[in-house]
C-alpha cells in the first residue's frame, strides 16, 4: 500500500495506493522538528499523477511553516487523494488512506482540507487514530472552518490598518476567490462587519446563494483578479498569484485562506512592486491548524485556548510586517526568515 520515494527537502514521501478501494493518492512529511507532522487530508482532481505529488510536497513544507508560525509543537506534513469527492469518494476509500496513516504510527497526523468533512473524518478513524477534526468526542474540535476565516479576518484587519490606515473594513471591498467551506465563513464575517463583496466561485449555485445571503456581487472565475476591490482574499487553490494575474489586479491588499497563493518565489518581489501588501499565506490562514491542534493535544479548555493562539498568531503577523518594512523587504521574505528560524530548533 505504501511505497516510498525520493524526496530529499522532506523526511517522508509515500505514494498510497489500494487498487481494490480506489485510492490513489501520497502523504507528505516535510518535517517533524518540532513534533509530529499534522496536516489535512484534500481529495482533488489532478490532471495527472506528477501533479498531485507537486501539490503534496509543497502544501507538507507550509503546513510546517504554518504550524511553526503558529507556535505549535507539530511539524508539517499533507495527504492527498486522486479523484472527484463527489463521485469517487467512499467508505471503503477513506479507511484504505486511514490505514496508510496509521502504518505511519503517528509521525503524521490527518485531519480535514478541501474535499473533506468532519464526517469524513469519523469514517478514518473507524481505521487509525491519528485523526483530527472529528465532530464527536471529549476533544473533538469539528470543522475547522470558521477557525481558519477568522484568523484570515484578523489579518486582513492588521493588512488594513497598514494599508488604509485602519483596521476598520466598513466600506471597503472585498473579492474572495472560493466560496467553498473557509470562504463562505470569511464572506460572512466581512459582510458583518460592513465590507462589500464581490465573490466568485466554480459552482455557480453556491455562488447564487452566497450573493443573496451576503448582498454580493458575483463575477466569472477569470474576472476576480480585475475586479474592482481594495482587498483580494483568494480562497480556493494555489498558485494563483502570478505572472499575468499579478498586473491585474486592483486591489492593494492581499490576505486569503488559500495555501500557498505565489506561484513561485519572485510573485513576493512582483506584488510589491505592484505596490500590492501581501500578507504571508501560511501565517494568516493558520486559525484551522490551531484549532486541530487543540484535538491532538489534547486541550481541555480549548475555547480559550485557540483564542490565545489565535491572538498570537496576529501578533506574529504584526512583527513580520514591522521587520519587513524597517528592513525593505517583502512580508513573504520576512516570515520565511522568520519563521525557518524557528524550524531549526529542536522540538521540546
Amino acid at each position: 500500500m505504501l511505497t516510498r520515494l525520493a524526496a530529499p527537502e522532506h523526511e517522508e514521501v509515500y505514494r498510497v495506493e489500494d487498487v481494490a478501494a480506489g485510492l490513489e493518492g501520497y502523504i507528505a512529511i516535510h518535517s517533524t522538528a518540532l513534533g509530529p507532522a499534522a496536516g489535512g487530508l484534500r481529495m482533488r482532481l489532478y490532471h495527472c499523477a506528477d501533479a498531485a505529488l507537486e501539490d503534496v510536497l509543497n502544501l507538507a513544507r507550509g503546513m510546517s511553516f504554518k504550524n511553526a508560525a503558529a507556535g505549535l509543537p507539530l511539524g508539517g506534513g499533507k495527504a492527498v487523494i486522486l479523484g472527484d469527492p463527489n463521485r469517487d469518494k467512499t467508505p471503503a476509500l477513506l479507511r484504505a488512506m486511514a490505514r496508510a496513516v496509521q502504518a505511519l504510527e503517528g509521525r503524521y497526523w490527518t485531519a480535514e482540507d478541501m474535499g473533506m468533512t468532519p464526517a469524513d473524518m469519523g469514517e478514518i478513524a473507524r481505521e487509525t487514530r491519528f485523526v483530527a477534526g472529528l465532530d464527536k468526542g471529549r476533544h473533538a474540535s469539528g470543522d475547522p472552518s470558521p477557525v481558519t476565516a477568522a484568523g484570515v479576518m484578523g489579518a486582513m484587519q492588521i493588512g488594513a490598518r497598514a494599508v488604509f490606515g485602519s483596521r476598520d473594513l466598513t466600506g471597503l471591498r472585498v473579492a474572495v476567490q472560493g466560496i467553498g467551506h473557509v470562504g463562505w465563513h470569511l464572506a460572512r464575517m466581512l459582510s458583518e462587519n460592513g465590507a462589500r463583496l464581490v465573490l466568485t466561485d466554480t459552482d455557480a449555485a453556491r455562488l447564487d446563494r452566497a450573493a443573496a445571503d451576503f448582498g454580493a456581487d458575483v463575477v466569472s472565475p477569470g474576472d476576480i483578479y480585475a475586479a474592482v476591490a481594495d482587498i483580494f482574499a483568494p480562497c480556493a487553490i494555489g498558485g494563483v498569484l502570478d505572472h499575468d494575474t499579478i498586473p491585474r489586479l486592483r486591489a492593494r491588499l492581499v490576505a486569503g485562506a488559500a495555501n500557498n497563493q505565489l506561484a513561485g518565489p519572485d510573485d513576493a518581489a512582483r506584488l510589491a512592486e505592484h505596490g500590492i501588501l501581501y500578507l504571508p499565506d501560511y501565517v494568516a490562514n493558520g486559525g484551522g491548524i490551531i484549532n486541530v491542534a487543540a484535538e491532538i493535544l489534547q486541550i481541555d479548555e480549548a475555547g480559550p485556548w485557540v483564542a490565545g493562539r489565535l491572538a498570537a498568531m496576529q501578533s506574529t503577523m504584526e512583527r513580520i510586517l514591522s521587520r519587513a518594512r524597517a528592513i525593505g523587504v517583502t512580508p513573504a521574505d520576512m516570515a520565511d526568515r522568520m519563521i525557518g528560524e524557528m524550524l531549526l530548533r529542536p522540538a521540546v
